[in-house]
């Protein structure tokens, strides 16, 4: 059984898990990634994002960009540094 294959039976076996990530089924793996990053760490900045995760940095922005178009991330600045951009999952 493929890691996707495990994925989505684990969700349809939850019930309401299947919904919660279906507005992602369909981004690229570096975007799948960074949301299942942000379900763990709640809030990130973008380089905190690319340590996790090991992406470079302009994969990590794109995943982001397509993440905000699907509604499934919001971003808000950083109170410590107004430079920064803090970065959560709202599914």
């Amino acid at each position: 059984m493929s890691t996707s294959e495990g994925l989505a039976k684990a969700e349809s076996s939850s019930g309401s898990g299947a919904d919660r990530w279906e507005q992602v089924r369909d981004l690229p793996p570096s975007a799948k990634l960074v949301a299942k990053v942000l379900d763990y760490e709640e809030t990130l900045t973008q380089s905190q994002i690319a340590e996790e995760t090991l992406l470079p940095a302009r994969t990590v922005r794109y995943a982001l960009t397509r993440l905000e178009e699907a509604g499934v991330v919001t971003s808000r600045f950083s109170f410590s540094d107004a430079r920064k951009r803090l970065y959560r999952l709202t599914i």
